[in-house]
């Protein structure tokens, strides 16, 4: 299957030191948590389900977040990580660390990242890997330098029904494929009403919180989880779980990136919350061959297929529909001489059971530590997943088309769009040179 292949390919031979580090007598992995919130813990609690695997450090801003992060390590799991900081620099000075995972706010992905290449130990990162190409361009550079395993929280990678219907999609079945859609409907997601600025919580590092980000005052609708609705740190909807279904489209397409991205959208739902990414948004991006159109949409479930996320192909003979629940096909039909049939067998809705792919995603990338081969989400994917998703939102903050130079990563005669492509960061943070 597609699941099982992509680590084929394996990274060059890495440092004697940190081979053995992952490799020894003990075959013992030593991780670091960067970022104890709710997707730093999960991912967490699955590398604990694996044999070897002792967490030695816990790093959030938020001291609350890392000492709730250790109670439970220490009860649930008998582990007992003897560095609690809040400062992710700690983490990487520790000789004994040899993965790190990356939890934090999207702002803070790559800085943690590329540091800990540079330092000579393996990433899980969470999605989205970056918030510029700039950035995720770099992550791809300083992994290859470093001869690093960098693995990104698409743990759709790892579900084995995903790689069932890429290989379908990639079959030809379907005839030649002309429209690729992709959306996400979160109906769960309402509006935030405004609150005024105020002190930031008692035990929280505010000013390490913002790192690279635009000084401002505390916010707590811009804090914690709600994080992802604001330019400065994240990329909406688009970028969250964008990077969750464009990555499937990217898969099966076997593309890198867009040629052209348009968009529209606004705060239609709710014109007055908090919020600063759009509550609606339309992108549409032209490949050679095909086009692809993302939708999103929060407070609302119902989307394309009277489903609220997923990827559909539309080929001439059918088109094969795919979530998180399962995959289907829907046949074309073709008329002639007063009779219809259809192009090719209808295939029913395969519906998933125990969905298990997180877990396999990180027992994917711990395996790959070990055998050096590259992940399933291995960091250029990631990348080239995110490329999309980043010229939606630069298309919709320009209210204009953007041209694309895939090859060279840039875009074509456009100084105001190329200013996105990487964002400038609050001194003293920098990018580091790769």
């Amino acid at each position: 299957m597609g699941a099982s292949m992509v680590g084929a390919k394996s990274l060059p031979a890495q440092s004697a030191a940190s081979s053995q580090n992952v490799s020894g007598a003990s075959n013992h992995i030593r991780v670091g948590l960067i970022g104890c919130g709710g997707m730093g813990q999960a991912d967490l609690r699955d590398f604990l389900k694996v044999e070897g695997i002792q967490c030695v450090a816990l790093c959030d801003v938020d001291d609350s977040k890392s000492a709730e992060t250790r109670a439970w390590v220490t009860k649930q799991d008998s582990q007992n990580p003897d560095l609690i900081t809040r400062d992710f620099r700690k983490v990487l000075d520790r000789k004994d660390i040899d993965a790190v995972i990356v939890g934090t706010p999207d702002h803070w992905h790559a800085l943690p990242a590329i540091m800990a290449c540079q330092a000579g130990k393996d990433v899980y990162v969470e999605k989205p890997l970056s918030i510029s190409i700039g950035e995720g361009r770099l992550m791809v550079k300083a992994a290859r330098k470093h001869s690093r395993i960098v693995q990104m929280g698409t743990q759709q990678r790892s579900a084995p029904h995903y790689a069932e219907a890429v290989e379908y999609v990639k079959s030809g079945k379907l005839g030649k494929i002309r429209l690729v859609r992709a959306w996400a409907y979160q109906g769960w997601m309402g509006n935030i009403p405004k609150v005024p600025d105020s002190d930031p919580p008692p035990g929280v590092d505010y000013d390490m919180w913002l790192g690279p980000a635009p000084k401002r005052s505390f916010n707590k609708n811009r804090f914690h989880f709600n994080f992802r609705w604001y330019w400065d740190y994240s990329g909406g909807l688009m970028t969250d779980w964008g990077a969750h279904m464009i990555d499937i489209a990217n898969w099966a397409m076997g593309i890198k990136a867009p040629g052209t991205a348009m968009s529209v959208g606004g705060r239609f739902g709710f014109p007055d919350d908090a919020e600063e990414t759009p509550d609606t948004q339309q992108v549409l991006w032209a490949f050679p061959e095909f086009s692809m159109l993302w939708e999103h949409a929060t407070a609302i479930d119902r989307g394309p297929e009277a489903r609220n996320h997923g990827v559909a192909f539309h080929g001439n003979n059918g088109t094969l529909v795919v979530d998180r629940g399962g995959w289907e096909v829907h046949p074309e039909i073709v008329r002639a001489e007063g009779k219809q049939q259809y192009k090719l067998a209808a295939f029913p809705r395969q519906n998933v059971g125990n969905d298990q792919s997180h877990l396999d995603h990180v027992k994917n990338f711990i395996e790959c530590m070990r055998s050096r081969a590259l992940p399933r989400s291995e960091v250029e994917i990631g990348h080239n997943s995110m490329i999309a998703c980043h010229l939606g939102n630069i298309a919709f903050r320009l209210g204009r088309q953007i041209r694309w130079d895939v090859e060279n990563e840039k875009m074509i005669n456009d100084s105001e769009a190329e200013s996105y492509v990487t964002r400038a960061y609050r001194a003293p943070w920098k990018l580091p040179e790769v």
